[in-house]
Protein backbone atom coordinates (compact mmCIF):
# COMPACT_ATOMS: atom_id res chain seq x y z
CA UNK A 1 0.00 0.00 0.00
CA UNK A 2 1.50 3.12 -0.96
CA UNK A 3 -0.04 6.53 0.68
CA UNK A 4 0.44 9.50 -1.14
CA UNK A 5 -2.00 12.14 0.50
CA UNK A 6 -0.99 16.15 1.04
CA UNK A 7 -2.18 17.72 4.24
CA UNK A 8 -5.71 18.31 5.55
CA UNK A 9 -5.63 21.85 5.82
CA UNK A 10 -5.92 23.77 9.62
CA UNK A 11 -5.70 19.92 11.14
CA UNK A 12 -3.29 17.65 9.59
CA UNK A 13 0.66 17.86 8.14
CA UNK A 14 0.64 15.23 5.38
CA UNK A 15 2.97 13.14 7.61
CA UNK A 16 0.49 12.87 10.18
CA UNK A 17 -1.93 11.89 7.59
CA UNK A 18 -0.25 8.84 6.10
CA UNK A 19 -0.06 8.28 10.32
CA UNK A 20 -3.46 8.42 10.80
CA UNK A 21 -4.28 6.17 7.66
CA UNK A 22 -1.03 3.61 8.29
CA UNK A 23 -3.00 3.08 11.46
CA UNK A 24 -6.69 2.87 10.36
CA UNK A 25 -5.80 0.06 7.86
CA UNK A 26 -3.60 -1.73 9.99
CA UNK A 27 -6.55 -1.66 12.38
CA UNK A 28 -8.15 -3.59 9.47
CA UNK A 29 -5.49 -5.52 8.36
CA UNK A 30 -2.43 -6.33 11.09
CA UNK A 31 1.01 -6.19 9.44
CA UNK A 32 0.24 -4.80 6.12
CA UNK A 33 3.09 -3.54 4.51
CA UNK A 34 2.45 0.20 4.25
CA UNK A 35 4.78 2.88 3.01
CA UNK A 36 4.35 6.56 2.80
CA UNK A 37 5.12 9.34 0.75
CA UNK A 38 3.65 12.83 1.77
CA UNK A 39 3.32 15.00 -1.04
CA UNK A 40 2.63 18.66 -1.89
CA UNK A 41 1.84 20.75 -5.34
CA UNK A 42 4.47 23.74 -4.75
CA UNK A 43 1.77 25.39 -2.31
CA UNK A 44 2.27 25.43 1.34
CA UNK A 45 3.39 22.19 3.18
CA UNK A 46 5.71 21.65 -0.23
CA UNK A 47 8.95 22.57 2.44
CA UNK A 48 7.61 20.23 4.96
CA UNK A 49 6.92 17.22 2.45
CA UNK A 50 10.72 18.01 1.38
CA UNK A 51 11.98 17.55 4.87
CA UNK A 52 9.74 13.85 5.15
CA UNK A 53 11.23 12.63 2.21
CA UNK A 54 14.86 13.36 3.72
CA UNK A 55 16.13 17.15 3.02
CA UNK A 56 17.77 18.78 5.69
CA UNK A 57 16.05 21.61 7.55
CA UNK A 58 17.03 25.10 6.96
CA UNK A 59 16.06 28.38 8.58
CA UNK A 60 16.92 32.28 7.80
CA UNK A 61 15.36 35.68 9.41
CA UNK A 62 13.55 37.70 6.61
CA UNK A 63 11.51 40.49 6.01
CA UNK A 64 8.01 39.12 6.60
CA UNK A 65 5.00 40.54 3.83
CA UNK A 66 4.50 43.62 5.89
CA UNK A 67 8.46 44.44 6.53
CA UNK A 68 7.84 42.78 10.63
CA UNK A 69 10.90 40.17 10.09
CA UNK A 70 10.11 36.53 10.35
CA UNK A 71 11.88 32.80 10.18
CA UNK A 72 11.44 31.10 7.03
CA UNK A 73 12.00 27.46 6.70
CA UNK A 74 13.78 25.76 3.35
CA UNK A 75 15.00 22.46 2.34
CA UNK A 76 18.22 21.39 1.21
CA UNK A 77 19.14 17.99 -0.41
CA UNK A 78 23.05 16.59 -0.40
CA UNK A 79 22.93 16.81 -4.31
CA UNK A 80 22.14 20.64 -3.51
CA UNK A 81 18.32 20.43 -4.90
CA UNK A 82 16.41 22.93 -2.51
CA UNK A 83 13.21 23.72 -1.51
CA UNK A 84 11.82 27.15 -1.41
CA UNK A 85 8.42 27.68 -0.79
CA UNK A 86 7.56 31.47 -0.91
CA UNK A 87 5.04 31.83 1.73
CA UNK A 88 7.40 30.87 4.46
CA UNK A 89 8.50 34.20 4.00
CA UNK A 90 5.64 36.29 2.16
CA UNK A 91 2.78 34.40 3.21
CA UNK A 92 -0.46 35.26 4.20
CA UNK A 93 -0.23 33.86 7.77
CA UNK A 94 2.53 36.41 8.59
CA UNK A 95 0.38 39.24 8.59
CA UNK A 96 0.92 40.84 11.83
CA UNK A 97 -3.07 40.07 13.24
CA UNK A 98 -4.92 38.52 10.38
CA UNK A 99 -4.59 42.53 8.87
CA UNK A 100 -4.12 42.70 4.85
CA UNK A 101 -2.36 44.74 3.28
CA UNK A 102 -3.16 44.29 -0.63
CA UNK A 103 -1.36 47.57 -1.63
CA UNK A 104 1.85 47.27 0.34
CA UNK A 105 2.43 43.55 1.02
CA UNK A 106 6.07 42.38 -0.23
CA UNK A 107 7.77 39.84 -1.57
CA UNK A 108 11.40 41.03 -0.32
CA UNK A 109 11.69 38.18 2.41
CA UNK A 110 11.47 35.51 -0.27
CA UNK A 111 14.18 36.86 -2.40
CA UNK A 112 15.73 36.61 0.95
CA UNK A 113 15.03 33.15 1.19
CA UNK A 114 16.47 32.29 -1.92
CA UNK A 115 19.78 34.04 -0.97
CA UNK A 116 19.52 31.83 2.12
CA UNK A 117 19.00 28.89 -0.28
CA UNK A 118 22.15 30.16 -2.26
CA UNK A 119 24.63 30.83 0.73
CA UNK A 120 23.67 26.73 1.76
CA UNK A 121 24.91 25.46 -1.37
CA UNK A 122 21.66 25.26 -3.86
CA UNK A 123 22.52 24.42 -7.34
CA UNK A 124 18.70 24.26 -8.16
CA UNK A 125 16.11 25.50 -6.85
CA UNK A 126 12.50 23.64 -6.59
CA UNK A 127 10.44 27.54 -6.06
CA UNK A 128 6.78 26.83 -5.20
CA UNK A 129 4.52 29.45 -5.13
CA UNK A 130 1.12 29.56 -3.21
CA UNK A 131 -0.58 31.10 0.07
CA UNK A 132 0.92 34.49 -0.86
CA UNK A 133 0.06 37.74 1.31
CA UNK A 134 1.62 40.10 -2.13
CA UNK A 135 0.33 41.51 -5.64
CA UNK A 136 3.82 42.95 -6.27
CA UNK A 137 4.61 41.23 -9.50
CA UNK A 138 7.85 39.95 -7.65
CA UNK A 139 9.01 43.16 -7.66
CA UNK A 140 10.36 42.96 -3.73
CA UNK A 141 11.77 39.43 -4.36
CA UNK A 142 13.68 41.25 -7.21
CA UNK A 143 15.21 44.14 -5.37
CA UNK A 144 16.40 41.44 -2.41
CA UNK A 145 18.24 39.83 -5.11
CA UNK A 146 20.13 42.66 -6.49
CA UNK A 147 17.84 44.57 -9.10
CA UNK A 148 16.83 48.15 -8.87
CA UNK A 149 13.45 49.45 -9.15
CA UNK A 150 13.53 53.43 -9.45
CA UNK A 151 10.80 56.29 -9.40
CA UNK A 152 10.90 59.73 -11.54
CA UNK A 153 13.52 60.94 -8.94
CA UNK A 154 15.90 57.98 -8.88
CA UNK A 155 14.59 56.93 -5.43
CA UNK A 156 13.64 53.08 -4.82
CA UNK A 157 9.62 52.49 -5.46
CA UNK A 158 7.97 51.57 -2.17
CA UNK A 159 7.21 48.27 -0.89
CA UNK A 160 4.10 46.48 -2.44
CA UNK A 161 1.77 46.18 -5.77
CA UNK A 162 0.21 49.66 -5.42
CA UNK A 163 3.41 51.72 -5.15
CA UNK A 164 4.67 49.93 -8.98
CA UNK A 165 2.69 52.53 -10.69
CA UNK A 166 4.88 55.06 -9.43
CA UNK A 167 7.85 52.71 -11.05
CA UNK A 168 10.04 55.18 -13.61
CA UNK A 169 13.20 52.80 -14.85
CA UNK A 170 14.25 48.66 -14.02
CA UNK A 171 17.69 47.38 -13.63
CA UNK A 172 18.16 43.89 -13.16
CA UNK A 173 21.81 44.07 -13.46
CA UNK A 174 22.64 43.95 -10.34
CA UNK A 175 20.81 40.49 -9.47
CA UNK A 176 23.27 38.00 -8.30
CA UNK A 177 25.72 35.94 -10.40
CA UNK A 178 24.88 32.76 -8.88
CA UNK A 179 21.08 32.67 -10.03
CA UNK A 180 22.28 32.31 -13.93
CA UNK A 181 24.22 29.49 -12.75
CA UNK A 182 21.34 27.88 -10.54
CA UNK A 183 18.26 25.97 -12.73
CA UNK A 184 14.91 27.42 -10.99
CA UNK A 185 11.94 25.58 -11.51
CA UNK A 186 8.69 27.54 -10.70
CA UNK A 187 6.47 25.09 -9.09
CA UNK A 188 2.58 26.08 -9.23
CA UNK A 189 -0.84 25.13 -9.74
CA UNK A 190 -1.89 28.54 -11.19
CA UNK A 191 -2.02 29.02 -14.92
CA UNK A 192 -3.44 32.90 -14.94
CA UNK A 193 -1.30 35.66 -16.41
CA UNK A 194 0.11 38.57 -14.65
CA UNK A 195 -2.98 40.93 -15.51
CA UNK A 196 -6.44 41.58 -17.32
CA UNK A 197 -9.55 39.93 -16.15
CA UNK A 198 -8.03 36.13 -14.70
CA UNK A 199 -4.87 37.87 -14.06
CA UNK A 200 -3.54 38.23 -10.48
CA UNK A 201 -5.04 40.78 -8.98
CA UNK A 202 -8.52 40.01 -10.13
CA UNK A 203 -8.67 36.47 -9.15
CA UNK A 204 -6.30 36.57 -6.21
CA UNK A 205 -6.69 40.08 -4.90
CA UNK A 206 -10.13 40.25 -2.91
CA UNK A 207 -8.42 37.18 -1.04
CA UNK A 208 -6.05 39.40 0.17
CA UNK A 209 -8.21 42.03 1.43
CA UNK A 210 -8.53 43.78 -2.46
CA UNK A 211 -11.52 45.94 -2.34
CA UNK A 212 -12.61 46.71 -6.26
CA UNK A 213 -10.44 50.13 -6.09
CA UNK A 214 -7.63 48.31 -4.66
CA UNK A 215 -7.76 45.80 -7.67
CA UNK A 216 -8.06 48.38 -10.33
CA UNK A 217 -4.85 50.22 -9.21
CA UNK A 218 -3.02 46.62 -8.35
CA UNK A 219 -3.90 46.01 -12.29
CA UNK A 220 -3.01 49.06 -13.70
CA UNK A 221 0.57 49.00 -11.59
CA UNK A 222 1.54 45.77 -12.70
CA UNK A 223 0.80 46.28 -16.07
CA UNK A 224 2.89 49.44 -15.49
CA UNK A 225 5.21 47.32 -14.00
CA UNK A 226 5.74 44.97 -17.27
CA UNK A 227 5.79 48.28 -19.39
CA UNK A 228 8.79 49.08 -17.68
CA UNK A 229 10.75 45.94 -17.39
CA UNK A 230 9.69 45.82 -21.40
CA UNK A 231 12.19 48.45 -21.87
CA UNK A 232 14.91 47.40 -19.91
CA UNK A 233 14.77 43.61 -20.89
CA UNK A 234 13.21 43.33 -24.37
CA UNK A 235 10.42 41.96 -25.48
CA UNK A 236 10.63 38.61 -23.36
CA UNK A 237 8.77 40.78 -20.47
CA UNK A 238 5.62 41.18 -22.79
CA UNK A 239 5.49 37.80 -23.17
CA UNK A 240 6.18 37.02 -19.99
CA UNK A 241 3.49 38.77 -18.82
CA UNK A 242 0.69 36.55 -20.76
CA UNK A 243 2.32 33.33 -20.12
CA UNK A 244 0.54 30.77 -17.64
CA UNK A 245 2.23 30.82 -14.24
CA UNK A 246 2.84 34.95 -14.27
CA UNK A 247 0.21 35.43 -11.84
CA UNK A 248 1.00 32.73 -9.19
CA UNK A 249 0.97 34.08 -5.91
CA UNK A 250 0.51 37.96 -7.05
CA UNK A 251 2.46 37.43 -9.84
CA UNK A 252 5.59 36.58 -8.41
CA UNK A 253 5.70 33.68 -11.38
CA UNK A 254 6.10 36.67 -13.53
CA UNK A 255 9.32 37.89 -11.63
CA UNK A 256 10.50 34.98 -11.48
CA UNK A 257 10.21 34.01 -14.80
CA UNK A 258 11.39 37.54 -16.21
CA UNK A 259 14.37 37.84 -13.51
CA UNK A 260 14.97 34.60 -12.74
CA UNK A 261 14.62 32.60 -15.82
CA UNK A 262 12.73 30.08 -13.98
CA UNK A 263 10.96 27.15 -16.04
CA UNK A 264 7.53 26.98 -15.05
CA UNK A 265 5.73 23.24 -14.22
CA UNK A 266 2.58 22.32 -12.75
CA UNK A 267 3.67 21.62 -9.14
CA UNK A 268 2.29 18.66 -8.49
CA UNK A 269 4.49 16.96 -11.42
CA UNK A 270 7.57 18.92 -9.84
CA UNK A 271 7.14 17.72 -6.59
CA UNK A 272 6.16 14.36 -7.20
CA UNK A 273 10.01 13.90 -9.15
CA UNK A 274 11.66 15.44 -6.46
CA UNK A 275 9.81 13.57 -3.04
CA UNK A 276 10.82 10.32 -5.09
CA UNK A 277 7.18 9.04 -6.06
CA UNK A 278 8.30 7.35 -9.09
CA UNK A 279 10.32 4.20 -6.93
CA UNK A 280 7.63 4.49 -4.56
CA UNK A 281 4.65 3.54 -7.52
CA UNK A 282 6.84 1.12 -8.82
CA UNK A 283 6.75 -1.05 -5.36
CA UNK A 284 2.74 -0.31 -4.76
CA UNK A 285 0.56 -2.31 -5.29
CA UNK A 286 -2.52 -0.19 -4.55
CA UNK A 287 -2.87 3.76 -4.00
CA UNK A 288 -4.20 6.29 -1.09
CA UNK A 289 -4.09 10.18 -2.34
CA UNK A 290 -6.05 12.61 -0.20
CA UNK A 291 -6.65 16.61 0.82
CA UNK A 292 -8.34 18.29 2.93
CA UNK A 293 -11.36 19.37 0.81
CA UNK A 294 -11.66 17.05 -2.59
CA UNK A 295 -13.40 19.68 -4.73
CA UNK A 296 -13.18 21.35 -8.22
CA UNK A 297 -9.52 22.90 -7.60
CA UNK A 298 -8.37 19.33 -6.89
CA UNK A 299 -8.62 18.27 -10.68
CA UNK A 300 -6.92 21.62 -11.66
CA UNK A 301 -3.34 20.62 -10.67
CA UNK A 302 -3.61 19.70 -6.97
CA UNK A 303 -1.88 16.71 -5.40
CA UNK A 304 -4.36 13.89 -5.69
CA UNK A 305 -5.38 14.86 -9.16
CA UNK A 306 -1.49 13.98 -10.06
CA UNK A 307 -1.08 10.89 -7.37
CA UNK A 308 -3.97 9.35 -9.28
CA UNK A 309 -2.85 10.48 -12.74
CA UNK A 310 0.41 8.96 -12.49
CA UNK A 311 -0.81 5.70 -10.28
CA UNK A 312 -3.79 4.93 -13.92
CA UNK A 313 -0.88 5.20 -15.55
CA UNK A 314 1.24 2.53 -13.94
CA UNK A 315 -2.53 0.51 -13.85
CA UNK A 316 -3.10 0.18 -10.24
CA UNK A 317 -5.86 1.12 -8.34
CA UNK A 318 -6.31 4.69 -6.32
CA UNK A 319 -8.82 5.60 -3.85
CA UNK A 320 -8.85 8.99 -2.39
CA UNK A 321 -9.39 10.02 1.89
CA UNK A 322 -10.70 13.66 2.22
CA UNK A 323 -11.75 16.07 4.87
CA UNK A 324 -15.04 16.97 2.75
CA UNK A 325 -16.18 15.54 -0.65
CA UNK A 326 -17.28 18.10 -2.84
CA UNK A 327 -17.13 15.88 -6.58
CA UNK A 328 -19.57 13.73 -7.63
CA UNK A 329 -18.42 10.16 -8.41
CA UNK A 330 -18.44 10.66 -12.35
CA UNK A 331 -15.75 13.78 -11.85
CA UNK A 332 -13.79 11.21 -9.48
CA UNK A 333 -13.84 8.27 -11.92
CA UNK A 334 -12.71 10.63 -14.70
CA UNK A 335 -9.85 11.65 -12.11
CA UNK A 336 -8.58 7.93 -11.70
CA UNK A 337 -10.29 7.55 -7.93
CA UNK A 338 -12.41 4.96 -7.73
CA UNK A 339 -13.86 6.13 -4.10
CA UNK A 340 -13.18 8.73 -1.71
CA UNK A 341 -13.69 8.72 2.16
CA UNK A 342 -14.70 11.56 3.66
CA UNK A 343 -14.50 12.71 7.44
CA UNK A 344 -18.05 14.55 7.33
CA UNK A 345 -19.53 11.12 6.37
CA UNK A 346 -18.41 10.08 9.40
CA UNK A 347 -18.80 13.09 11.56
CA UNK A 348 -21.59 16.31 10.06
CA UNK A 349 -20.22 18.64 12.21
CA UNK A 350 -17.19 20.81 10.24
CA UNK A 351 -15.54 21.91 13.36
CA UNK A 352 -15.32 18.52 15.03
CA UNK A 353 -14.15 17.16 11.78
CA UNK A 354 -11.05 19.42 12.16
CA UNK A 355 -10.80 18.91 15.74
CA UNK A 356 -11.40 15.23 15.53
CA UNK A 357 -9.57 14.49 11.98
CA UNK A 358 -7.08 12.18 13.43
CA UNK A 359 -9.14 9.72 14.78
CA UNK A 360 -11.49 10.21 12.25
CA UNK A 361 -9.51 9.19 9.50
CA UNK A 362 -8.14 6.26 11.59
CA UNK A 363 -11.73 5.03 11.21
CA UNK A 364 -12.11 5.97 7.55
CA UNK A 365 -8.68 4.21 6.84
CA UNK A 366 -10.42 1.27 8.78
CA UNK A 367 -13.79 1.71 6.71
CA UNK A 368 -11.37 1.62 3.30
CA UNK A 369 -9.16 -1.90 3.86
CA UNK A 370 -13.05 -3.37 4.72
CA UNK A 371 -13.99 -2.57 1.27
CA UNK A 372 -10.91 -3.24 -0.59
CA UNK A 373 -8.15 -4.91 0.98
CA UNK A 374 -10.35 -7.64 3.67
Amino acid sequence: MLIAADKFKGSLTAVEVAEHVTAGLRRAVPGLDVAAVPVADGGDGTVAAALAAGFTRHEARVTGPTGVPVTATFALRADGTAVVEMAEASGLQHLPGGVFAPLTATTYGTGELLLAALDAGATSIVFGVGGSATTDGGAGMLAALGARFLDADGEPVGPGGGPLRELATADLSGLDPRLARTAIVLASDVDNPLTGPKGAPAVYGPQKGADEDDVATLDAALAHYAEVLERAVGPKAAEYALAPGAGAAGGIGYGALVGLDAAFRPGIDVMLDVLGFGPALAKATFVITGEGSLDAQTLHGKAPAGVAAAARAAGLDVVAVCGRLQLPQEALDRAGIRRAYALTDLESDPARCMAEAGPLLERAAENLARDFLV
